[in-house]
C-alpha cells in the first residue's frame, strides 16, 4: 500500500492506524498547493479531490476520506483491537469518528482560512468551546475514547487537537484534552508516524 499524505495533516491519522497495525507501506509526501507528490506525479491524477490522505491498494485502487481510510485498515488487521468487527463496540467507536470528523475537524480547520473573519472567528471559537466542554467531560479522567484501549477514534482525535496549538487555540482550559494528547504523544505508533513525517 502507498499512502500519500502532507505532514501534520490529517493524514497523520492513517500513518499512525498504519504503524499500530505494522502492515506494510510506502509514504509519499503531496504539496497540496502545487498538486504534485515527492515523486513528481501529478496528485489530482491519484485523488481528483485533491487533498490527503489518499490510499493506493495494492491492486492500484485508490481510498479516500480519512475516517474511511482508519476503518479499512482496522478491518485488515482485527487483532489490533483497534474496531471491533460488529455490534455496539464497532457502532461505538464509529460515533466517536463521526463527531471528530464533524464537529471538531471541521471546526478547527477554519482556523486555517487566511480570509477567516473577525465575526466568523469568534463565533467558530464559540461552537468549538462547547464541543471541547463536552468533550473534556465525555472523556474525564480516561486515556482512551472507548472501552479502555486505544483505537482509530483516539487516533484521530490524538491528530486533531494537535492542530490547536499551530493556529494558538489554547486547550489551557480542557487538562483532560491536554492530558490525553500528552499521553498518546509517547505512544510507539505515534512516535513512528511523526517521524515518518518529519515532525520529530
Amino acid at each position: 500500500m502507498k499512502l500519500f499524505y502532507k505532514a501534520g495533516a490529517c493524514s497523520l491519522t492513517t500513518h499512525i492506524v498504519l504503524h499500530e497495525t505494522g502492515l506494510p507501506h510506502t509514504s509519499v509526501a503531496v504539496d497540496l498547493k502545487t498538486k504534485r507528490t515527492a515523486e513528481g506525479e501529478d496528485f489530482l491524477a491519484i485523488n481528483s479531490k485533491g487533498y490527503v490522505p489518499a490510499l493506493q491498494l495494492d491492486n492500484g485502487h485508490v481510498l479516500t476520506e480519512g475516517a474511511v481510510i482508519a476503518q479499512y485498515l482496522a478491518d485488515l488487521k482485527p487483532e489490533s483491537n483497534l474496531l471491533a468487527a460488529s455490534g455496539e463496540a464497532r457502532y461505538a467507536v464509529l460515533e466517536w469518528m463521526n463527531f471528530i470528523s464533524t464537529e471538531l475537524h471541521k471546526g478547527i480547520g477554519a482556523f486555517f482560512n487566511p480570509a477567516i473573519t473577525p465575526e466568523w472567528k469568534a463565533a467558530a471559537t464559540a461552537t468549538l468551546t462547547k464541543r471541547l466542554d463536552w468533550l473534556a467531560e465525555a472523556l474525564g479522567d480516561n486515556s482512551f475514547l472507548y472501552a479502555n484501549h486505544f483505537t482509530i477514534a483516539d487516533a484521530y482525535l490524538f491528530n486533531v487537537l494537535s492542530w490547536f496549538r499551530v493556529v494558538d487555540f489554547s486547550l489551557d482550559r480542557w487538562p483532560a484534552l491536554q492530558r490525553f494528547a500528552a499521553t498518546h504523544a509517547q505512544r510507539p505508533s505515534v512516535i513512528a508516524a511523526m517521524k515518518s513525517e518529519g515532525l520529530l
